[in-house]
């Protein structure tokens, strides 16, 4: 990122030199040499740390509250302060920034970076996203210099578009990231009706896909629910996740078995050939790959129990539950519910195993989870069953 210079200084160098396209620190102001905006720009950009960077800022708009250079000066805030990892600050001075006429695609970036850093979301947020198709295209259309050759002008427009790429990148992945975080399906689904407007060429259309099946799932769409789980698996159909949850939700209303063993056979044939994730720690690595794990043997235990209760035949379910049981240990809420189904198992198959259930159920009932009150209902009626 390169500091901003002067006007003045800015018109000598360009008549020597090629400009080169990069992101730009607010692109809408003008820096007019001995001013108090020159003034900020150096001190900020000759500080030693974050911290003297925020003193400089502070000195500017505590003296010059009225401002018209205050969206930059705000713009500077959420640079220093993504540095010191204060992301409720960098929330802070990007909707600041961005709460008047003044758009900066810098700005727009910073506040979406402290967002997905903090764990927060807001409606301010995804308008952000929403709008910046437009500004990455203002941004990105250099106007070609006078005598600039066609070599070095292919050269601007390319690094132009490789930014512009990136841009958008994290834009779409910033989205996704802040969708997971909004609980009410009906939201969610108007938010990805418009992230799909504003992003039509987005390259990452299983990732919309499995979004809408998660959406249509919070808002309790079976119709549509059944249709975006068949375009996420096949628009992705090696994606273990993917399948786990379609498989899950298959065998949970029991609308289609057939799939849900189909499915969640796949993801076990597939989770031991996924990829670490970058920066992710072995120990990281290998609970979410057991979680994966798990989430199928569960899955088709949920078959098999529904198979054959009726007839009691249910001891491939609980070979299931138990290996699933063991595959969560970590994760109270799915080991909940596993262990709540292998208890419940062994009360289906014939003759009942009481104790092997109250021993499942006593460690569903310890656990924290929405599977907890349920098994100590159970395991009060086993434990009287069992007298």
């Amino acid at each position: 990122m390169r500091k901003l210079i002067s006007a003045a200084i800015l018109a000598v160098l360009s008549a020597f030199a090629c400009p080169l396209w990069a992101q730009r620190v607010c692109p809408g102001f003008s820096i007019v040499i001995d001013t108090p905006e020159d003034q900020l720009t150096l001190a900020y950009n000759g500080a030693d740390s974050p911290q003297e960077q925020i003193a400089a800022i502070d000195k500017f708009v505590q003296e010059h509250a009225d401002s018209k250079f205050l969206p930059c000066a705000y713009e500077y805030y959420t640079l220093a302060y993504l540095k010191l990892n204060q992301f409720d600050k960098v929330i802070e001075y990007g909707e600041k920034g961005l709460s008047g006429d003044y758009q900066d695609l810098m700005l727009m970036l910073n506040l979406l970076k402290g967002y997905v850093s903090s764990g927060k979301v807001s409606d301010g947020a995804f308008e952000v996203i929403l709008k910046a198709p437009e500004e990455i295209k203002q941004e990105n259309t250099p106007a070609r210099p006078p005598n600039l050759g066609d070599e070095e002008w292919k050269k601007v427009e390319e690094e132009a578009a490789t930014q512009a790429s990136e841009q958008r990148a994290y834009m779409e992945y910033a989205f996704f990231q802040l969708l997971q975080r909004e609980t009410d399906g009906g939201k969610r689904l108007k938010l990805l009706d418009e992230f799909v407007k504003a992003y039509p060429e987005s390259p990452n259309q299983a990732q919309i896909n499995f979004n809408y099946f998660i959406a249509y799932k919070l808002a309790n769409n079976a119709e549509k629910l059944d249709e975006y789980g068949e375009k996420a698996v096949a628009s992705d159909p090696e994606n273990v996740v993917t399948l786990n949850f379609v498989a899950d939700d298959y065998a949970s209303r029991q609308t289609n078995l057939d799939k849900a063993d189909e499915y969640a056979k796949k993801a076990l044939e597939l989770a031991p050939n996924m990829e670490k994730s970058a920066g992710m720690t072995d120990e990281q690595f290998m609970a979410q790959q057991n979680q994966q794990l798990g989430l199928a043997h569960f899955t088709l235990g949920l078959v098999d129990l529904q198979r054959g209760a009726q007839k009691h035949r249910v001891a491939g379910a609980i070979d299931e539950f138990k290996k699933a049981a063991d595959l969560l240990e970590g994760n109270p809420q799915l080991q909940g519910r596993a262990l709540y189904y292998l208890g419940y198992a062994y009360e289906v198959i014939y003759p009942p195993r009481h104790s092997s259930a109250i021993e499942a159920l006593s460690k569903a009932a310890e656990l924290a989870s929405p599977w907890q009150g349920e098994a100590r209902n159970l395991l009060a009626k086993v434990k009287a069953a069992a007298k």
